[in-house]
């Protein structure tokens, strides 16, 4: 055995009615004024926030936007600087916990985040910025939340479509995970266990929305599986739904919903033991078709053409999959890959092509 695991340093409080920890929180990062960071739409509960701090708020600033543009990135580090603020709370999914994270970048300024979804940004060094229409992404360690407050009562109010695809979404983190090229026995654990957990509490939380045992184990599971993100690399699935979301703008959660069954089944062959992980945790057989099950029967979405995928684009989207491809078990092969999305857009079991 020889692999390389790098622990990535952050304090995690977990728990039902953890917010309560969050003055001793931002305490605890030596900081006295906390600039709250939000969305529009979560202006209400970043308020709540910010009166829960009383005078070691330093401001709210609420327009975190999807895919961080560089305008809003200035407008928020000047307005950090304007308030004389020595901390960030980033309350929310992917934008907010984004924008902190460019912040954090240009100013050294230490990060609080506070997921209300399954996203799992919180959990990584990777950041993103928009310029001229164009994402710009790399890896830098400032930008890694120094704590993350996960308290299921926030992701109550998370609409039981989107928990289950943005759970599936996050599975699939793990799952690529298993058999990353840089993959080592620690992550193997972390993602196996992750996967067990979102599989357990996804059907909860579509059972009944309000169950906050089902929203821990769901919640639970998203961390784990943004850990697994955070440390290794990411293979054919993601190629495959960067290329859909960025090339053919479909939605996120839902297109990593939809083709994780179908990427498992192109890799089975060549990763058995990832997927023997897979179908110990989540009880079954196979892989690919047990994950094609939980996303089907749980309401979510199993067909690229539901998503707005037009047939016609199929052929492109498998040259520009191919022609700069991830590290995968399984050599791209683009007849295989091609079948793939056609058995996705069609919404049918995967198969091994």
């Amino acid at each position: 055995m020889e692999f390389t695991y790098l622990a990535r340093p952050a304090r995690v409080v977990f728990g039902a009615g953890s917010l309560r920890h969050l003055e001793r929180e931002v305490l605890a990062l030596g900081a006295n004024r906390a600039l709250v960071l939000c969305t529009p739409e979560q202006r209400a509960l970043a308020q709540s926030i910010a009166q829960r701090l009383g005078e070691r708020a330093a401001g709210l600033y609420d327009r975190a936007t999807m895919h961080v543009p560089i305008e809003v990135a200035r407008d928020a580090q000047a307005f950090a600087q304007s308030c004389d603020a020595d901390c960030a709370i980033a309350v929310g999914g992917g934008s907010t916990i984004g924008l902190g994270k460019a912040i954090a970048l240009e100013s050294a300024l230490p990060i609080l985040a506070i997921p209300t979804t399954y996203a799992g940004s919180e959990m990584t060094p990777i950041y993103g910025v928009t310029e001229d229409g164009i994402k710009r992404t790399g890896t830098d360690s400032r930008v890694l939340p120094r704590t993350v407050i996960y308290d299921p009562e926030l992701t109550l109010t998370l609409p039981v479509e989107l928990s289950v695809t943005s759970g599936i979404n996050a599975i699939a983190h793990a799952a690529e995970g298993l058999y990353a090229n840089d993959a080592n026995p620690v992550m193997a654990l972390i993602a196996e266990d992750g996967i067990r957990a979102l599989a357990r509490g996804l059907p909860g939380v579509r059972r009944d929305g309000a169950d906050l045992g089902a929203r821990s184990e769901a919640l639970y599971g998203a961390w784990l599986c943004a850990m697994v993100l955070g440390n290794v690399g990411m293979s054919l699935h993601h190629k495959l739904c960067h290329t859909l979301g960025g090339s053919f703008n479909l939605p996120h959660a839902q297109t990593h919903t939809v083709i994780l069954p179908h990427a498992l089944a192109y890799n089975a062959a060549h990763a058995p033991e990832a997927m023997r992980r897979i179908e110990r945790a989540i009880g079954t057989d196979d892989a690919a078709r047990g994950l094609y099950d939980l996303a089907h029967e749980n309401g979510a979405p199993v067909a690229l053409k539901s998503l707005g995928m037009r047939e016609a684009d199929l052929d492109r989207a498998a040259d520009i999959a191919v022609a700069n491809p991830y590290w995968n078990p399984r050599p791209i092969e683009r007849p295989a890959l091609r079948a793939l999305l056609q058995d996705a857009f069609d919404g049918v079991p995967p198969r091994r092509h």
